[in-house]
């Protein structure tokens, strides 16, 4: 050791001062640790104790109180699996208490299945409740009909929650109803999962698509109403082949699914006025293939009618269409819209649509008795030219699930490419009679128009929403209402006076603007509204006969 390092050495040993500060700091560091390990084995016993879920368990008496006394998992199609439902358990005692057992009544051979607490199984031991608290149990069930004694295309299947035993035995009732149903879906490659896609004639020319689905077989080319019909991708109507579809079939599609007729395709929907419009049990309904109420009325849940170009006589009568992405797709080569009818579509009702009720692009429609609304773009549009024909038609939108950017009817003769170059093509006719067109934005209805094409049309004895209070169109002849060759008695920004339009309830009441004043020959040509009752005497706008409301 050096001279210089003992010194320093030295010279520290003899420094009292640093020598007590020091001191100190040792003696408040061990007082330190010494609070430190008290703490840490505080919370240790505090985390150990609240661990032990087992510690003064009372058993359960049979006094749990439920969130329902019976689960209804609603209506499921045959081998396809339910939405997820769930029970609240709750003890309502000030002990924490334990429940011997909770299983399903049928045991493993139920078709139920449980979770309960974060555990999955059809049979669970000891359940720990705490006192004042709860815990949920969640069910859902995937049932074959086919596995089910006589069923006759519909089975209600049953079984019980049951919690613990004997005197203490307390029961939650779980029902669901099973329907069988016709399955349509595309074929999926075994070796490489890929699942089948169409390929569609397109101006003569055979095109691959990324459209999954598949062609209908010709014994596959009538739906009738014995069961449901629920499709997976699409089903294609062939070239020179007619699907007819019966009266009071029901026909669910699953996500982005639906139907296309293809070129020289039809399609005939041949519902009938149901004798009690609250069940609609004649009309042909089209729809998704989630049941439970929750989805009765989400927009979006399926893809389209798909009347494809070159398709032809396509009829739809008595109708509902609901809860698509767009409700029907009229598709024509342009310069085509000329010929007969490519659609004729009565007594019909569109709800709910994602986009559009109908989108007609370069083509000719023929509408009676039609009801449009709650839709996410337009109830109606007349896109690319065309011919349209709309008689005591109700087109109304008052769609509320997000900003709308159309109005409930939108006319137009022209396209535009991905490089904003347009592509024109003639309106050879828009003709509106007894309609109401309507909804919940300030002006329902637009004309957009370009030079180079025919943009004919007209709108008589009719009731329609545009008001303009920017005066934004004040010096648009297409808006110029006391033109009588474009506006023949029509009224503008009155009352329709629907039921309640919110849910789809359009029937009008007495205090309907217009009531009375319809054309008289429109409705000699369609002299009973949508739900049979006679517009002779005096036709009111709109695809109902006023009513007086309750």
């Amino acid at each position: 050791m050096s001279l210089e390092l003992i010194k320093i050495i030295f010279s520290y040993a003899l420094d009292t001062k640093w020598f007590e500060q020091k001191l100190y700091f040792y003696q408040n560091f061990v007082s330190m640790k010494k609070s430190l390990y008290f703490i840490l084995t505080l919370v240790f016993l505090i985390f150990w104790s609240s661990c032990r879920k087992d510690f003064d368990l009372a058993p359960s008496t049979g006094n749990l109180a439920f969130s329902k006394d019976t689960v209804y998992l609603d209506t499921v199609f045959t081998n396809i699996g339910s939405s997820t439902y769930n029970l609240k358990i709750y003890n309502r005692s000030s002990n924490d208490i334990q429940i011997p057992s909770v299983k399903l009544g049928l045991g493993e051979t139920s078709e139920y299945r449980l979770n309960v607490d974060g555990i999955a199984g059809k049979s669970f031991e000891n359940i720990q409740v705490l006192a004042k608290d709860s815990i949920f149990i969640f069910v859902e069930t995937t049932i074959n009909i086919n596995n089910l004694p006589n069923t006759n295309g519909e089975f209600l299947y049953t079984d019980a929650i049951e919690f613990d035993s004997g005197s203490n035995l307390q029961k939650v009732e779980l029902v669901t109803l099973v329907k069988d149903a016709t399955f349509i879906f595309p074929d999926r490659d075994g070796s490489t999962g890929m699942i089948e896609t169409l390929t569609l004639d397109v101006n003569g020319q055979q095109v691959n698509t990324e459209i999954q689905g598949r062609f209908l077989e010709d014994d596959e080319l009538t739906f009738t109403n014995e069961k449901p019909y629920v499709i997976y991708g699409y089903a294609a109507v062939g070239a020179n082949k007619t699907l007819t579809i019966n009266a009071g079939t029901r026909v669910h599609f699953h996500a982005n699914s639906g139907l296309i007729v293809t070129n020289q395709g039809t399609l005939k929907v041949n519902g009938q006025l149901s004798t009690d419009q609250e069940l609609l049990e004649n009309e042909v309904i089209f729809e998704s293939d989630r049941l439970e109420p929750g989805f009765s009325d989400i927009p979006g849940q399926w893809g389209t009618i798909w009347l494809f170009e070159g398709s032809i006589d396509n009829e739809i009568d008595y109708a509902t269409i609901k809860n698509a992405t767009v409700g029907i797709v009229s598709d024509s080569e342009q310069n085509s819209a000329t010929t007969d009818n490519k659609l004729v579509v009565r007594n019909t009702q569109i709800y709910n649509s994602s986009n559009f009720g109908i989108l007609g692009r370069a083509t000719s429609i023929l509408a009676e008795n039609v009801v449009i609304n709650n839709s996410g773009q337009s109830s109606f549009a007349g896109t690319i030219g065309g011919k349209y024909n709309f008689i005591h038609c109700t087109i109304a939108n008052y769609w509320n699930n997000s900003f709308r950017q159309f109005p409930s009817l939108l006319l137009n003769n022209f396209v535009l490419d991905e490089n904003n170059n347009a592509t024109v093509n003639d309106l050879t006719e828009a003709n509106f009679t007894n309609c109401i067109i309507y909804g919940n934005e300030n002006i329902e209805y637009l004309l957009d128009t370009m030079e180079g094409a025919a943009f004919n049309f007209n709108f008589s004895s009719s009731l329609i929403r545009f008001n303009d209070p920017n005066n934004n169109f004040e010096n648009n002849p297409s808006y110029d209402f006391s033109n009588t060759s474009l506006y023949n008695n029509v009224i503008t920004n009155g009352e329709p006076n629907f039921k309640d339009p919110f849910e789809n309830l359009m029937m009008i009441g007495e205090n309907t603007s217009g009531n009375g004043l319809g054309d008289a020959n429109a409705a000699i040509q369609i002299p009973l509204d949508i739900i049979g009752t006679s517009r002779l005497s005096a036709p009111d706008f709109g695809a109902y006969q006023s009513i007086i409301f309750e």
